[in-house]
């Protein structure tokens, strides 16, 4: 039940809202019945005036009666009431939790989804319905350019999203970043191009490698093509990225033995944007890179930072200590869990 509410929150973003509003309602009726509107408003710290319009709705629902004596709930109201108790117990568990996770890395927004994504392939489906969900919610009218990372969670989850297009609003995805040597379906330049294909926008491709000799650098730099689409990256509103596990992120990009060893040493747990991070949040090795860098984003309005699975609960951890405030997160509960368990906030 709580997917399909997920689901009616995507097209009715206030709907978790409406319902949890007069569930309390119901909830205090409950408790205290018959109570007096006075009574019932100073105890949800709602006004009058917008307790009276809930409270004239239920009753024409025939969910509560009133008499002199105050409200009641009807025997209907009763039997929804005690029917919504567990599935709304789930509900505000998880809201609970995710406002712990973002108050605890001090950003605006979680999401979390059930699950663990190292068991469960589908989760990372379901963290692409939240990310469309956010991003039709959050991006504005207008013309917006949306950096993207590579990988293989952004891979799978460019494929659940659906039309963010609209008459006043017009997006274009361009790769946040050069490749890596990597498969081609999971390059940044790919994973873009999806994400325009599935939401109906534009997308520009960068087509050189992240890696490069400063010769080779500053030879690319006076190609107009390149800089052209280096220009539309650095005007980002919008940036979507994952956090790789230090180790693993460093075998993707094929690195030496030497660099490996010297990642280990330094006891590197954590990656993104090309930037390996130890437990503590502290950068101990940075591969020069063509695209954005970790400062940029700190200017960068939108930001969705996309990772799940019990095994990367420590690269998040070490991560988003270096995550700006305006940071979403969208993870799944064993992530949540993992990072919460004995966490003082």
């Amino acid at each position: 039940m709580l997917d399909e509410l997920k689901l009616f929150e995507a097209i009715a973003p206030d709907i978790l809202t409406v319902i949890q509003e007069r569930y309390r309602i119901l909830q205090n009726i409950y408790w205290m019945q018959p109570i007096g509107r006075r009574t019932l408003s100073e105890s949800l710290d709602l006004t009058e005036r917008v307790l009276r319009t809930e409270t004239d709705l239920l009753k024409k629902l025939d969910l509560i009666d009133s008499s002199k004596s105050g409200m009641m709930l009807t025997a209907k109201g009763e039997e929804v009431y005690n029917r919504l108790g567990s599935m709304m117990e789930q509900l505000f568990r998880v809201h609970q939790i995710e406002k712990r996770l973002a108050t605890y890395f001090g950003i605006d927004r979680c999401f979390i989804t059930g699950g663990d994504s190292d068991q469960q392939v589908k989760v990372i489906g379901e963290f692409g319905h939240l990310l469309s969900e956010a991003l039709n919610t959050q991006l504005p009218n207008g013309k917006n350019i949306i950096a993207v990372m590579g990988g293989t969670t952004m891979a799978k989850v460019a494929r659940e999203l659906s039309n963010l297009e609209t008459e006043q609003r017009e997006n274009l995805f361009v790769p946040a970043r050069g490749g890596i040597g990597e498969a081609v379906n999971v390059q940044a330049n790919s994973v873009s191009a999806e994400m325009a294909i599935r939401t109906n926008g534009k997308y520009r491709s960068l087509y050189v490698p992240e890696q490069l000799s400063r010769a080779t650098y500053d030879s690319l730099m006076q190609e107009p093509s390149i800089l052209e689409v280096l220009n539309l990256i650095s005007e980002a509103n919008c940036v979507i990225h994952s956090i790789g596990k230090a180790l693993h992120m460093a075998a993707r990009r094929k690195m030496t033995e030497e660099e490996i060893l010297m990642l280990k040493q330094k006891n590197a747990v954590a990656e993104s944007f090309g930037y390996f991070f130890d437990e503590e949040g502290q950068v101990v090795y940075k591969i020069p890179r063509i695209g954005l860098q970790l400062k940029d984003i700190q200017n960068i309005p939108y930001v969705f930072a996309i990772a799940g699975g019990k095994s990367k609960a420590k690269a998040i951890h070490a991560y988003m200590k270096n995550a700006p405030k305006q940071t979403w997160l969208i993870t799944d509960e064993a992530v949540a869990n993992e990072i919460l368990k004995g966490a003082t906030l």
